[in-house]
């Protein structure tokens, strides 16, 4: 185990964030922070150092996957992430608030500021679980949610946990799998079975 592990977000808690987020100052802004976490796995320090280029064609146009670079990333686990739609909207409505920007600019931008650090990154998820009352959350839930649905998902594509491993960005296997919640409902069905 890895110790006292983020809680991985229920789908209650998933929209709860999302409609609490629409009413903070900048919701284009918080929305995209909560789903590059949620629905990309991206870290604090991934979403902080995220830039336009690495979500973007040579067109400038939002792009079909995000190809975040190791300078980005935790170690050298750099790598193609594929957008859910549900983030592509929400990274088109930054962006249409954000220009104008540079390609080398951060995506994420804090009150007047060219960029944002990790630390701001981690504190914004503490104060919006915080004042939602989800306790053990914190800015990795939104990874582990999507590494564990990942996980519970893949098979019905054709995919195994290399798969989700890639996705993740880990180096081995053991790691992704220390990411997956347990979810003693389906082992109770599978005993029954």
């Amino acid at each position: 185990m890895l110790g006292r592990q983020a809680k991985v977000l229920s789908n209650l808690q998933e929209k709860a964030a999302l409609h609490y987020l629409d009413r903070t100052r900048w919701p284009a802004r918080n929305r995209l922070i909560f789903l590059l976490s949620l629905r990309a796995g991206l870290r604090a320090k991934e979403i902080a150092a995220l830039t336009w280029e690495m979500i973007t064609d040579a067109e400038g146009n939002i792009s079909d996957c995000i190809r975040i670079t190791n300078v980005a990333t935790k170690g050298l686990s750099g790598g193609v992430i594929p957008i859910a739609r549900d983030l592509l909207t929400a990274m088109r409505a930054h962006q249409m608030a954000s220009n104008p920007y540079l390609p080398s600019d951060t995506v994420i931008r804090t009150k007047g500021m060219m960029s944002t650090s990790a630390q701001v990154v981690v504190n914004m998820f503490r104060q919006w679980y915080a004042e939602l009352g989800f306790n053990g959350c914190s800015s990795h839930s939104g990874r582990r949610t999507f590494i564990t649905k990942s996980a519970r998902n893949i098979g019905r594509f054709g995919g195994s946990m290399r798969d989700v491993q890639a996705l993740a960005r880990h180096q081995s296997l053991s790691m992704t799998q220390r990411y997956v919640e347990i979810d003693s409902d389906a082992m109770r069905k599978v005993v029954d079975a």
